[in-house]
């Protein structure tokens, strides 16, 4: 079991590129929001508004992903993360996908934005998306799950990420659950560190509390603790 199982799963993809697109899309609006100075439904005397979305196709590793960007009515705003005219998506799209990864803090993740907008934002808009991702990222995390699994693959993959303001290496393990129908479904994403069947314990019981009653087959390549961890959350 390799990281290019995951990878290559046309519906692993089709999740990641909602993730992306979910991202993008909600930091835009923030940007938007601090362009313009005031909130959305917020009355204001600033003659500028927003005026709509433009579509736009981004070519990213995990294909093409289609977003909404809000554009205001002067045209002034100039997006930071998806800019005009910008058709690919350089490089980011690991570390966006990182900010749905549990085990990610706030800080890390402002730090992560810092790094994707190369400061050119204020704190406070900065803080401001982080809240917004934040949000999508929790319902995100904790949506409820099938009952049953036939089969759930766990696999890792080392990221460099921002930790505590240092960049490190870091494994995000991402676990793959094949559905009765047969779907495949991006259980969730977690950044593990000091792994253990404590660990994993309490990874398993999530899983239990979001609904999860059984699962047939653990595809895990392995790893430290999980054998204890599965015995004891579903014998």
């Amino acid at each position: 079991m390799r990281w290019y199982f995951l990878e290559e799963s046309a519906s692993t993809r089709d999740e990641f590129k909602s993730l992306l697109r979910e991202s993008l899309q909600t930091a835009s609006e923030e940007e938007l929001t601090s362009h313009l100075g005031y909130d959305k439904h917020q009355e204001s005397d600033n003659p500028n508004y927003r005026n709509g979305h433009n579509k736009k196709s981004l070519k990213t590793k995990y294909g093409q992903v289609d977003v909404s960007i809000p554009r205001d009515r002067d045209g002034t705003f100039e997006p930071k993360l998806v800019p005009k005219r910008e058709r690919i998506l350089k490089g980011s799209e690991e570390l966006i996908l990182s900010l749905y990864a549990k085990g990610m803090s706030i800080r890390d993740i402002q730090s992560h934005l810092d790094d994707l907008y190369g400061y050119q934002l204020s704190e406070q808009t900065i803080s401001n998306i982080t809240e917004a991702i934040m949000d999508k990222a929790k319902e995100w995390q904790s949506r409820p799950l099938e009952s049953i699994y036939p089969i759930i693959f766990m696999d890792a993959t080392v990221l460099k990420i921002r930790v505590d303001r240092i960049v490190k290496n870091v494994a995000a393990y991402i676990m793959l659950g094949i559905t009765l129908d047969g779907k495949k479904d991006i259980i969730g994403i977690w950044i593990g560190e000091n792994e253990t069947s404590k660990y994993w314990l309490t990874l398993l019981n999530e899983l239990k509390n979001r609904g999860v009653e059984d699962v047939l087959i653990f595809a895990i390549d392995g790893l430290n603790g999980f054998n204890q961890a599965i015995q004891a959350v579903y014998p």
